[in-house]
């Protein structure tokens, strides 16, 4: 069973937006970097943005620079990736991960929790 869990794919029209969240479904995300990533059919994981644990650090895929942007509520035990300007590219299951402390990257390497993906389509 997954500890992360996301929400808020879906379907939209290129040059919509969507709203992902990623909660602990069992455990506190203050200690831990958080990234996001997604997988196209046929195609290999790549990562998009990542957070670290107090949120002072974000990096961004330079595909996705401009358009994403992530944030985190440790209040709420959230970390959202708010889509702007969707793009059929897009398109994707996108997946947050999580790895213990302040060093995240755009890499998969060094996450080990992992949530089961919602997947996003960007379609007219």
């Amino acid at each position: 069973q997954s500890q992360l869990v996301e929400s808020g794919g879906g379907l939209v029209q290129p040059g919509g937006s969507l709203r992902l969240s990623c909660t602990g479904s069992e455990w506190t995300l203050d200690y831990y970097t958080i990234g996001w990533f997604r997988q196209a059919p046929g195609k290999e994981r790549e990562g998009v943005s990542w957070i670290s644990r107090i949120g002072s650090r974000t990096d961004y895929a330079d595909s996705v620079k401009g358009r994403f942007t992530i944030s985190r509520d440790n209040t709420k035990n959230t970390v959202l990736l708010q889509m702007n300007s969707l793009k059929p590219e897009d398109t994707a299951v996108y997946y947050c991960a999580a790895v213990y402390g302040s060093v995240g990257g755009l890499t998969t390497k060094p996450y080990n929790f992992w949530g089961q993906g919602t997947q996003v389509t960007v379609s007219s």
